[in-house]
């Protein structure tokens, strides 16, 4: 008896959890948590970020980008920048220890990416890639920003 398919949809939320608890697991190895890893990343490609621009950038609330920018701070990771315009305004860059540390999580990625998909090819890889560009663009996604920073509160 053939086992009964659980849909392509399914499938896709089954992986992206495995995906994303294997990734944890090895950013925990450092110190971090997926979201901070978001906000290190979007921070070192967009340097003088304000935290109102990352809030909206992410689709988090500013009070919690205020959270993981003060723990970033704490750390040694992230400096803030009074604005010269509106001294209200929190400009953000990542700290050389930031860099140093996001560089870290850049190979441990490229490693949970490579042992997650060992078991496709060079070129199965990246007709998958592919498709599933296709699919984030398709539902209007904001590259590189996960949707789960929608529900952190």
């Amino acid at each position: 008896m053939a086992a009964e398919s659980m849909g392509i949809g399914f499938l896709l939320s089954q992986l992206g959890a495995h995906a994303a608890a294997q990734f944890g697991t090895r950013v925990e190895a450092l110190g971090l948590t997926p979201p901070l890893v978001g906000v290190l990343r979007m921070i070192s490609v967009q340097p003088g970020l304000s935290q109102q621009q990352l809030a909206g950038e992410l689709g988090l609330l500013p009070s919690r980008v205020v959270a993981f920018v003060d723990e970033l701070e704490d750390r040694g990771l992230v400096t803030r920048t009074r604005g010269t315009r509106d001294r209200r305004v929190q400009h953000l860059t990542l700290t050389s220890g930031g860099t140093a540390l996001l560089e870290e999580v850049r190979s441990v990625a490229a490693e949970h990416e490579a042992a997650f998909f060992e078991a496709l090819g060079p070129d199965e890889r990246a007709q998958l890639e592919d498709f599933l560009e296709r699919l984030a663009r398709s539902h209007q996604l904001t590259p590189g920003v996960h949707p789960g920073y929608r529900t952190l509160r």
